[in-house]
């Protein structure tokens, strides 16, 4: 799929988005189901500074750039896909909240299902937004 223009990247970063939202959520509904089990370590999806870094690498070049000879040289930069950035779902072995070694904490996973929900509306509404824009214009 080649994206060439910003209306067909903004709304491919948009549904990536709620993609990893969605993913995000089922991650947060197995930490609070498993927030009284012994031992238990909460997990936790990081995505969106893959994604920024991805994003201005675009934009970034180094004031010199090596040129290369050989295909087998290695590159100094190259710019990242953002396509290529997956959402990864990372265990937090470092904190113990509970004296049973489960470091789920209810209220902050609460609170973050809360923000995840806001934020899957919002991207919804921003997809919403981009097509009302393709309507606008097509009529």
């Amino acid at each position: 799929m080649n994206i060439d223009n910003s209306f067909s990247k903004t709304v491919d970063l948009v549904h990536r988005a709620m993609d990893v939202s969605l993913l995000r959520r089922s991650v947060i509904a197995n930490n609070l189901s498993n927030s009284e089990v012994p031992n238990f370590k909460r997990s936790e999806v990081n995505f969106e500074s893959e994604l920024k870094r991805a994003l201005e690498s675009e934009k970034t070049r180094p004031p010199i750039e090596m040129a290369r000879t050989d295909p087998r040289h290695i590159a100094n930069w190259q710019a990242r896909d953002y396509r290529d950035v997956q959402p990864r779902r990372v265990v937090d072995f470092n904190t113990a909240s509970n004296n049973n070694g489960n470091n789920v904490d209810v209220d902050h996973e609460l609170m973050a299902g809360l923000e995840n929900q806001m934020l899957y509306t919002l991207l919804a509404q921003a997809a919403a937004f981009e097509f009302n824009q393709v309507n606008l214009v097509l009529r």
